[in-house]
C-alpha cells in the first residue's frame, strides 16, 4: 500500500506544496516538509463524498461539530491518557493556528514565553506574531532532554508561558510522564501556563506509551492547552483542520470568546471537520499500516545515515523525521545547497530560521515517502559528496 506504484506523482506535482514536488525543477527529490507522498486514506475520501452527496453545505456550531469533538476527545482519551469531554475540544483551522491563538491569548505585549532549543519555527513564529518576547531553553540535541535548571533559570515575573513540543519535532523525543510532571510542577510553583503541541503524537514507534501533558497531573490539568492536528498521522494538511483542548471548561469559553469562534468571524469547514472525524473512526486500519512504514521507513534511513562518511543520526522515538549531524564540517545551509545542486535532494537546514540557534550544524530529512524514494534521495545525499 505504501510503495512507488503508490504514488501519484503527477498529482504531487500540481498539488504538493511547502518546499515539497509542486515547487521544485523536475528530477529534484523532496524530502522537506512533514507531508507524507501518499495519498490519504480511502475511508477520508468517501467520508467527504458521503457527507456532501444531500448538497447542503451549511454553518456548523461556531465551536465545531459534536462528532468532531466526541471523536477528538474519544481519541485523546483512549490512546494518550487524557481526561477530555467533548465540550473540552474546539476546532481550529490547524494545529499552527491553535499554536498562534493559545500565544495570543495568554501573552500580553512584552510578555515572556519559554521555548525550547531546537524546535519548530511556528514556537517562536506564535509568540514573537501576539507580541511576546521569547526565552530560549536548551534541550540536548542527541537525547532531546530538556535542561531543567536553565528552565527555572528563565522564569521571570514577565513569563506567562512555557511551550512544549511532545512529541519532539525534529529530534523525535517522547516526553516521559515524568517529565512532564517535573514540568507541571514547574508551571505552578510560577503560576505559569502551558501549552503542549502533540500533532505528532500519533506517529509513536516501537509501542511506545505517551502521555498527553494534561494527563500526568492535577497541576497539568489546570492552567494548560493542548494542540492536535491532523496534517502528519492522515495526510490532509491541506484541509487544515486541527483542534485546541482544555480541562477546564470555563478556561475554554472564555478562550473561545477572545478567539472570535463564537460567531461567524472565525470557525472551521465543516467538510474539514468531517474528514478529521472520520480519520479517528474509521481510518485507524489504513492509519496502523502507514505507521508500520514509517516505522520500516525510520530504520532503513537511519542505517544508511550512520553508514556514510558525511551524517550521523540518532534514532527517532516518534514523527517522520530525522536530524542527523553534518560530520564534514559544512553549515547547515551550506550542506543543503550542496545537496540540492550536486545530489538534486531538497531537505532542510537545521539553521535559526527553522529551528532555532540549538540547530545549527544538523539538517532534517523527512522519510513519509516510498522505501524506493527514500532510498535513492538517501543515496544521492551520501554519494553528492
Amino acid at each position: 500500500m505504501f510503495s512507488n506504484n503508490d504514488i501519484n506523482f503527477e498529482a504531487l506535482k500540481r498539488k504538493a506544496y511547502n518546499g515539497r514536488w509542486a515547487t521544485l525543477e523536475e528530477g529534484i527529490i523532496p524530502l522537506t516538509a512533514a507531508d507524507p507522498d501518499f495519498r490519504t486514506a480511502p475511508e477520508i475520501e468517501q467520508g467527504i463524498i458521503e457527507y456532501i452527496k444531500d448538497g447542503y453545505l451549511s454553518y456548523g456550531p461556531f465551536s465545531g461539530l459534536p462528532e468532531f469533538k466526541k471523536s477528538v476527545a474519544d481519541h485523546f482519551n483512549k490512546e494518550k491518557h487524557g481526561t477530555f469531554s467533548p465540550e473540552n475540544v474546539l476546532a481550529v483551522n490547524s494545529a499552527a493556528q491553535g499554536m498562534y491563538l493559545i500565544a495570543t491569548y495568554v501573552l500580553n505585549p512584552g510578555d515572556e514565553a519559554i521555548i525550547l532549543d531546537p524546535v519548530d519555527f511556528l514556537f517562536k513564529r506564535s509568540v514573537e506574531t501576539a507580541g511576546g518576547k521569547v526565552r530560549l531553553c536548551p534541550v540536548d540535541i542527541e537525547t532531546g532532554d530538556i535542561d531543567f535548571e536553565k528552565l527555572v533559570s528563565l522564569i521571570t515575573p514577565k513569563t506567562k508561558l512555557i511551550s512544549i513540543c511532545n512529541p519532539h519535532n525534529p529530534l523525535g523525543k517522547i516526553y516521559s510522564k515524568e517529565t512532564l510532571k517535573k514540568i507541571s510542577e514547574i508551571a505552578s510553583a510560577h503560576d505559569t501556563w502551558v501549552m503542549s503541541d502533540e500533532i505528532w503524537s500519533d506517529i509513536i514507534y516501537d509501542q511506545k506509551e505517551f502521555y498527553t501533558y494534561s494527563s500526568v497531573s492535577e497541576e497539568a490539568k489546570k492552567k494548560s492547552f493542548t494542540v492536535y492536528g491532523f496534517s502528519k498521522s492522515f495526510g490532509i494538511a491541506g484541509l487544515r483542520i486541527g483542534s485546541v483542548l482544555c480541562n477546564d471548561p470555563d478556561i475554554l469559553e472564555d478562550f473561545i470568546e477572545k478567539s472570535n469562534f463564537n460567531s461567524t468571524i472565525e470557525g472551521v469547514s465543516t467538510l474539514s471537520q468531517i474528514a478529521g472525524s472520520v480519520a479517528l473512526e474509521k481510518a485507524k486500519p489504513w492509519y496502523k499500516e502507514f505507521l508500520a512504514h514509517l516505522q520500516h521507513n525510520r530504520d532503513l534511513a537511519f542505517n544508511i545515515i550512520n553508514c556514510s562518511e558525511v551524517l550521523s543520526a540518532t534514532l527517532p522515538e516518534a514523527t517522520f523525521v530525522l536530524f542527523p549531524k553534518i560530520k564534514n564540517g559544512m553549515s547547515s545551509e551550506e550542506f543543503t545547497k550542496h545537496v540540492l545542486q550536486q545530489g538534486k535532494v531538497a531537505i532542510v537546514p537545521g539553521s535559526e530560521r527553522w529551528f532555532g540557534k540549538g540547530a545549527e550544524g544538523h539538517v532534517r530529512i523527512c522519510f513519509s515517502t516510498s522505501q524506493e524514494i527514500l532510498e535513492e534521495g538517501l543515496h544521492r545525499i551520501t554519494s553528492s559528496f
